[in-house]
């Protein structure tokens, strides 16, 4: 059935709870896992900093990286603690055309994505796995 499972994990509960129903799946079918994370864009300020510190773009820059991966190691803890191995990713880009490059590139069978229930990011959300479903990536 499903080999190579792909979550679509960031920091929000709903992410987490999506990578456990992964876990459980991957672990009950023999399957490989892996979380892909598309970082966010830097905050908008973060162009006006060099004027105070020529130094501090970098500092943002290595935080920013410092809390995916953080998050990724947060992903490997949780499989390790169900009996599985979980491969991550950090990507950067748009998040329907990153992540559809990379299920792409890893021919991944499943992409499991947690819903929100934030109202305007459900719309969000519809709208991406339409997407995906035009590019043939999403199967109702």
């Amino acid at each position: 059935m499903f080999k190579k499972i792909t979550v679509a994990y960031n920091e929000t509960p709903e992410a987490e709870r999506a990578l456990l129903s992964a876990i459980q799946l991957a672990k009950s079918l023999g399957a490989e896992l892996r979380t892909v994370t598309v970082m966010a864009d830097p905050p908008a300020y973060a162009v006006f900093v060099a004027a105070g510190d020529p130094s501090l773009p970098r500092i943002l820059e290595d935080d920013r990286l410092k809390f995916y991966q953080g998050l990724q190691e947060k992903a490997r803890a949780l499989a390790e603690r169900h009996g599985i191995q979980v491969a991550s990713c950090i990507v950067e880009g748009r998040q329907v055309e990153t992540i559809i490059h990379d299920l792409r590139e890893q021919k991944a069978d499943l992409l499991v994505l947690g819903l929100h229930k934030r109202d305007l990011y459900i719309a969000r959300l519809w709208s991406t796995v339409m997407n995906l479903r035009r590019r043939r990536l999403v199967v109702f």
